[in-house]
């Protein structure tokens, strides 16, 4: 792929592959989306972290022309593009988090019909389609119906399909939601070799700790708000010290409890209680002999994650509360 900045003078600025001003959105007299303002620099991995229900499909919606938007701009590569516009269709790959594929089509069919949207030659399209195939580690499996791939499998025609065009930023929602660890490790490795070897920009919506560790900067989506826009590093170091957990049957009068006996800063989660401190191995055998045998199932220390880290800065907890707004 040649990169448009390739070709740029030294010492010349890339502009953003992608920046949004003023994005806003509502379902009636919901405000989904408020005021949301990025950039997406050349080659980035660029990730929107929360929980379902923070308004990251609806963002995606908007970013790839199936919403229009109630307020805001776009720019490719600088130059203002109207959303949905077919300039940012024939740059932009797609990944959506929802199976797209015809399960009737072989794998190669599949390719080889996301080529035809495309209206490349048929040559061209041919092979394209292998060559992805084989990147996919799919070549063996090109005549196989796709409804019959294992899910991981699926995934990887999916990504497949989205750079049959070539396009130089590829945008995926919730892109390893339903897979195992082996899948979810062999998907990024397919992303992280894109990027290293093409310069394709990824822009992605998460609500997956391990995948936003991926992320060169994650922007904290918070009903509707970027609250906070972050290399993942930094947005752990938000988070002073360790973690201590302890898991309980009622984490949330045993918060209470911790904070009323230790004056201790405790939170409750579904299953246990978080306190972030400071040489937190410490703390351990203070709570052990302020509360009686059994009342804790167990007792932990770990470093900050980061779904610590948007506990820290949102108040909230990045488990899925079962919304997909």
């Amino acid at each position: 792929m040649t990169r448009p900045e390739a070709d740029r003078p030294r010492g010349a600025q890339a502009a953003p592959r992608l920046a949004a001003r003023g994005i806003a959105f509502a379902w009636g007299a919901r405000r989904v989306l408020e005021d949301l303002s990025f950039e997406v620099r050349p080659g980035e991995i660029f990730g929107f972290l929360g929980p379902n229900g923070a308004g990251k499909s609806t963002l995606f919606s908007i970013l790839t022309g199936l919403l229009p938007p109630a307020a805001g701009e776009l720019r490719l590569d600088g130059r203002k593009v109207a959303f949905g516009a077919r300039e940012l269709r024939a740059r932009m790959g797609v990944v959506f988090q929802e199976p797209s594929l015809d399960a009737k089509l072989t794998a190669r069919e599949n390719l080889l019909l996301g080529a035809a949207l495309f209206a490349l030659p048929r040559a061209v399209a041919r092979e394209r389609a292998d060559r992805l195939l084989a990147a996919a580690g799919l070549f063996d499996r090109a005549r196989d119906l796709a409804g019959r791939l294992s899910g991981g499998m699926r995934r990887r025609l999916e990504l497949a399909r989205a750079l049959v065009h070539r396009p130089s930023l590829l945008v995926l929602d919730e892109p390893t939601t339903g897979l195992d660890a082996a899948a979810f490790r062999r998907a990024w490795e397919a992303l992280l070799a894109l990027r290293q070897d093409d310069g394709l920009t990824l822009l992605l919506t998460t609500h997956r700790p391990e995948e936003a560790e991926r992320c060169d900067r994650l922007a904290v989506l918070d009903r509707g708000r970027i609250v906070a826009c972050e290399a993942p590093e930094a947005l752990r170091a938000r988070v002073r010290g360790d973690v201590v957990v302890v898991e309980a049957e009622e984490p949330g009068p045993l918060a209470v409890e911790i904070s009323s006996r230790l004056g201790l800063a405790a939170r409750a989660g579904p299953s246990a209680v978080t306190i972030e401190r400071e040489r937190g191995h410490e703390l351990v055998p203070r709570l052990v002999e302020a509360f009686p045998a059994g009342r804790f199932r167990s007792v932990s220390v770990r470093r900050p994650t980061l779904a610590d880290a948007f506990l820290d800065v949102t108040g909230q907890a990045l488990e899925d509360p079962g919304g997909t707004v």
